[in-house]
């Protein structure tokens, strides 16, 4: 069963908090498998690659077979059905065109001092997104990683997915032509960081990797970020939802399940200021799980991380949300535009009963790469600005520079930098002759 709490009980604070420091990762230390894996890449490149593809994934790869040819990408692309197909482009063209609309502009000014001032925006050269393999292989996935890295304008976007035992996801192949990716390798795990990160014979190296993994993906991340840029370690899914008595109750059971099912560690609140209408959902979920296809996974979750939270009102319900700052956030109140006014920290919100969080995992438009484990509170989403660099420009006038470069002169002086201090002098110097 859930957790149930009621903020007016005295243990109410202990418990929260309890529920708060849940560990619900299980993170087995491999780091250092992971910096054995990176360094053999490193040191054997395509040939490391073949052994380790071998090893893990069952699957022998001749040298020089490391990526699809554009003939198998066209053959698996056909193998799928006109209506999944209809599906992927119709997500592809609201995700593109969300994208589009967070594109950042340029800006040049001159100030009263007469610098002319601004920065410009540039894509990354290069981008590897990592798409996991075997029964977590999503081709919304890839959508939500290739589609913005492209509207950014990155030049060159590469895909690693592993297919342990030589088994291909059609949809996956399709998501990546569809999204413009460029390169679609069939290797996967620390590895494939690894390769992306330092490049191999047959992989050059990118700028940045993007894209969720195990715990060897994950730590590659962590290991390989300096080198290249990474969008964010995840964890495991989570939703929370704050719903008034004016809701069916089994539209929130499945809104809490379409979490639950994806991983026994993922976590499922509803927060709720009636009750009865809690209990009431929380049966609707024991009728659910009978019969859910993944029950297993989505009543282990419910389970060990499950929680139904009795508020007040909704004041204190936001109050509790920004607590948790979760990855997802639904609002099923009568006005959920005001009520969303008084969050700071989740990862995405859906607005309303209408809104199930599952719209945004595929045709919404908005992204579902989404900051966890309470990291929305110092973090966003994936956007095109992660693939994006922003560079200031700067432009001294004679008149600008007589007017801001004797505080320049002065301050260079109380940090004891004398050629700082001796480079604005000169000039000065020069335009005084």
């Amino acid at each position: 069963m859930p957790v149930f709490l009621d903020t007016t009980e005295s243990d109410f604070e202990i418990e929260f908090a309890r529920l708060l420091s849940a560990k619900r990762e299980d993170s087995p230390d491999v780091d250092d498998t992971v910096a054995g894996i990176i360094a053999d890449v490193r040191a054997r490149g395509d040939a490391a690659l073949i052994e380790l593809t071998a090893k893990f994934d069952r699957l022998e790869l001749a040298p020089g077979a490391l990526a699809f040819t554009p003939e198998e990408i066209d053959a698996h692309c056909a193998e799928v059905p006109d209506t999944e197909r209809a599906a992927l482009e119709k997500a592809a063209e609201r995700i593109r065109a969300y994208h589009v609309r967070q594109m950042p502009e340029n800006a040049l000014w001159t100030d009263p001092d007469g610098a002319t001032l601004g920065w410009r925006w540039t894509p990354v050269s290069a981008a590897g997104l990592y798409v996991p393999g075997g029964l977590a292989s999503y081709p919304s996935s890839v959508l939500m990683n290739a589609i913005p890295a492209k509207v950014a304008g990155v030049e060159r976007l590469c895909i690693c997915v592993p297919t342990p035992d030589g088994v291909v996801n059609p949809l996956v192949l399709l998501a990546a032509k569809i999204a413009g990716v460029d390169e679609i390798y069939r290797i996967g795990g620390a590895q494939a960081i690894a390769a992306l990160a330092y490049g191999t014979e047959s992989v050059a190296p990118v700028d940045k990797i993007t894209g969720p993994g195990n715990a060897f993906v994950a730590a590659a991340k962590r290991r390989v970020f300096g080198k290249v840029g990474i969008d964010m370690i995840a964890g495991p899914s989570e939703i929370l939802v704050i719903a008034d008595n004016d809701n069916d109750p089994e539209f929130i059971a499945l809104d809490l399940m379409s979490q639950a099912e994806h991983d026994e560690s993922a976590q499922s609140i509803l927060i709720t200021d009636d009750a009865a209408f809690g209990q009431a959902v929380a049966a609707e979920v024991e009728r659910q799980l009978e019969v859910l296809e993944r029950s297993a996974i989505a009543s282990a979750s419910w389970r060990d991380f499950g929680a139904v939270i009795v508020a007040r009102d909704l004041d204190e319900a936001a109050t509790l949300s920004d607590r948790v700052a979760p990855e997802h956030l639904e609002l099923c109140v009568a006005d959920p535009l005001a009520l969303s006014k008084q969050i700071h920290h989740a990862g995405a919100i859906f607005l309303g009963q209408w809104t199930p969080e599952a719209i945004g995992d595929y045709v919404g438009g908005p992204n579902h790469v989404l900051p966890t484990a309470r990291s929305a509170r110092f973090s966003s989403g994936l956007s095109v600005l992660d693939f994006l660099k922003r560079t200031t420009l700067a432009q001294m006038s004679p008149q600008a520079l007589r007017a801001i470069g004797p505080a320049a002169e002065v301050l260079a002086s109380s940090e004891s930098l004398q050629a700082h201090g001796l480079s604005v002098t000169a000039r000065l110097r020069k335009l005084n002759e």
